[in-house]
């Protein structure tokens, strides 16, 4: 069974879930907040975003605001929430930028709510290492209002670290046509290059300084690096 596959039946299955009925409270069992007293945002979910492994961590709705989502969420909000959808974020707004550290989501249409309750996520897996070219659309961002990445106008999602991001600003920015090469891992949820170089065509191309994202199974060799020498006798 492949990882999207069973993200999907386990959401269907409701195992590890939170998702409740709009009208129950917006809040985790055992938890002390409500988040219905937090903001609410509404808006029309254009796509999805994606970290280096393939979990969803937001959505960009279709008036360009960027919704932040606890990756560990993405059985729930793939069996919730569809592109398309009408929503109604519960989360903190960033003063300066279209941007909500969301806690809780509901499906307007289905009434259907997700709630963060700190479940432990799940392995990823590695993409393969590709050139992609398009034009920038949207700047992603992270929690803090910092860039970490862009989706390009055919929905591709790019993500890079914030400091490379900030360095590389003059290309990193809307309307902005380049190309990128990395890790790009295609997904029933989109596609995603997790950077290794940019740049303004594919023969100049900077690279990407900085520590990278684990391309092995969390907590595996590849994550960690070599496995550590036996313990003495």
């Amino acid at each position: 069974m492949t990882p999207i596959v069973t993200v999907l039946a386990l959401a269907a299955a409701g195992i590890g879930t939170s998702i409740a009925d709009a009208q129950a409270p917006l809040s985790a069992p055992g938890t002390t907040w409500d988040a219905s007293q937090l903001p609410e945002t509404r808006g029309i979910v254009k796509q999805y975003t994606l970290t280096s492994r393939g979990d969803v961590d937001g959505l960009i709705l279709n008036d360009g605001t960027e919704v932040k989502l606890p990756p560990h969420l993405t059985p729930q909000i793939v069996f919730a929430i569809r592109p398309g959808d009408g929503v109604s974020v519960r989360g903190l707004r960033a003063r300066a930028l279209p941007l909500v550290d969301a806690t809780a989501i509901t499906n307007i249409a289905t009434g259907k709510s997700v709630v963060d309750n700190g479940p432990p996520d799940g392995p990823g897996r590695p993409g393969s290492d590709q050139t992609v070219n398009g034009r920038i659309t949207t700047l992603l961002h992270g929690k803090r209002g910092e860039v970490n990445g862009a989706v390009l106008e055919d929905g591709t999602s790019l993500r890079l670290p914030p400091p490379e991001a900030e360095r590389l600003a003059d290309t990193l920015r809307p309307g902005q046509t380049i190309s990128v090469r990395g890790d790009l891992l295609e997904t029933a949820l989109g596609k995603l290059v997790d950077v290794r170089a940019i740049g303004t065509s594919p023969d100049q191309l900077t690279e990407i300084e900085g520590p990278r994202p684990p391309r092995g199974p969390k907590g595996g060799p590849d994550r960690l690096g070599p496995p550590p020498p036996p313990p003495r006798g």
